[in-house]
């Protein structure tokens, strides 16, 4: 009786494994059809697109006229 004792805690153990062990599967295999739809969608954008949309999230405009004109002095002085 005592082996049969032990043997419960071992198929409860069993059962929580095989549980977890198919939400795994699932996901796997969810992630594997939504996958090329997600890259898909990531490959609409290019780099000159992405820089440009952090620049106007980071940069603020200018307000000030005469800082607006130093900026544009400068910028023609590099040039």
């Amino acid at each position: 009786m005592r082996i049969l004792a032990g043997l419960e805690g071992l198929w409860i153990f069993l059962i929580v494994l095989g549980f977890f062990a198919l939400v795994a599967i699932v996901a796997y295999i969810i992630h594997r059809i939504l996958r090329p739809k997600l890259k898909d969608e990531e490959e609409k954008h290019d780099e000159k697109q992405y820089a440009q949309e952090e620049l106007d999230r980071v940069l603020q405009p200018v307000e000030d006229d005469k800082v607006s004109e130093e900026i544009q002095n400068y910028k023609e002085k590099d040039e």
